[in-house]
């Protein structure tokens, strides 16, 4: 192991960044002492599932992930298999500081972690467009059960947010019998995937039912005793729940005495690393692609930079770099979209099966306007049931 002898290891997060990063280090020979902090109380879980099958069903049985496999009869579609790294587990505090030159964590109940190595996985919060409780946003598994519930009732919903989870928002909450407005900066969709895989997707949601408000942006305030939607033309839209779906935030003020994070991301090298004790993995860490320094907030983009990051953590230089190949699922609106490369495209795609106006098909872009970033392919099924969401795993690197 590169830099001395390593004991002790604390994983600061316990996302799927985390719960991947603490599988991996024993994988990779570490059986020392690994502590793992989770500010939620509950067990490592399937994030993208929340605003998927969870969202849609009971218990959310019947969900599926990007990678098509099951995950076992009864299992609900957040719950991951049980974690085997054997650590300590500490849920439900935050960690709240952090010395470098002293390799100490603090947590929000006083404790004081010492470490040899160190994981920052603390992954980002929903940005939001207003402090007023009736803005209503998904990201934790708490928001997903309280989002849920509040269907059961079938109000009247406006979802602000035209990206991958705005829409998929829209989606449940029309298949919960809602009646759903969203609310976008131009056509939804088309800045995360391209205005052709953009317009299949709106084509099918205006079909069951979604009303599209384009805008150039909008605010949320309160009015007498309930909140509105504002757009900047003036118009206002007013529903029974406001949901905002409209990015998100890192979760590194914790860091703000380390410099780690001066623009909000933390930037690591090509494999994970800040410095050598230290790696930083998930939503918050800003790492070089071949478009350019930057977060890539995928499920599987976290899976995979935590392999690569916990390995550099233990055996330094001699770990090959992360070598990144975007990865990206959507269902909604009754279409799953399995996209593979860096989007979005512009133009119409090559079929390689399949065509446009329904059914299973396979479609891909060449690189002539993305410069080393290859090809772009995409499998888009057309109305199918959603099959059940497991784990996602990524090939050992």
């Amino acid at each position: 192991m590169s830099g001395g002898t390593v004991d002790r290891v604390v994983v600061v997060g316990n996302g799927i960044a985390g719960l991947t990063a603490a599988d991996t280090l024993r994988e990779a020979g570490f059986d020392g002492e690994l502590t793992v902090v989770g500010d939620e109380p509950h067990p490592a879980y399937s994030r993208p599932a929340l605003s998927k099958a969870l969202l849609l069903d009971g218990d959310g049985e019947g969900a599926g992930d990007g990678d098509g496999q099951g995950a076992g009869s009864g299992t609900a579609a957040h719950e991951l298999p049980p974690a085997g790294h054997g650590a300590t587990e500490l849920l439900g505090v935050r960690a709240t500081g952090l010395s470098l030159d002293r390799r100490l964590v603090t947590l929000d109940d006083g404790t004081a972690l010492p470490y040899d190595r160190l994981v920052l996985a603390t992954g980002s919060r929903a940005r939001r467009l207003s402090g007023l409780p009736e803005e209503l946003t998904l990201r934790g598994l708490d928001d997903a059960l309280s989002l849920r519930s509040r269907l059961a009732g079938r109000p009247s919903v406006v979802v602000i947010g035209g990206g991958p989870l705005g829409m998929e928002i829209a989606s449940g909450c029309l298949a919960a019998g809602c009646r759903v407005t969203l609310v976008s900066q131009g056509m939804p969709l088309t800045a995360q995937l391209g205005p052709y895989l953009a317009g299949v997707f709106v084509e099918a949601a205006l079909d069951q039912g979604l009303t599209v408000v384009e805008t150039g942006s909008a605010r949320i305030e309160r009015r007498g005793e309930s909140a509105r939607v504002v757009l900047d033309e003036g118009a206002v839209l007013e529903a029974e729940m406001l949901v905002s779906a409209v990015g998100d935030i890192p979760n590194t003020e914790w860091l703000a005495e380390t410099g780690l994070a001066p623009k909000g991301a933390v930037t690591v090298d090509s494999r994970g690393l800040v410095r050598p004790d230290v790696a930083a993995v998930g939503d918050l860490a800003a790492f070089p692609t071949p478009h350019g320094v930057r977060r890539v907030p995928f499920w599987s983009s976290a899976i995979e930079q935590a392999k690569t990051a916990a390995r550099a953590l233990l055996h330094g230089d001699d770990t090959p770099p992360l070598r990144f190949q975007p990865y990206f699922w959507t269902e909604q609106f009754g279409l799953s979209l399995k996209a593979v490369g860096y989007l979005p495209r512009d133009g119409e795609p090559a079929y390689a099966d399949g065509g446009p106006g329904g059914g299973p098909a396979l479609m891909s872009w060449p690189d002539e306007d993305r410069a080393g970033g290859g090809r772009a392919a995409a499998a888009l099924n057309y109305r199918i049931p959603i099959p059940r969401l497991r784990r996602m795993t990524a090939p050992a690197s």
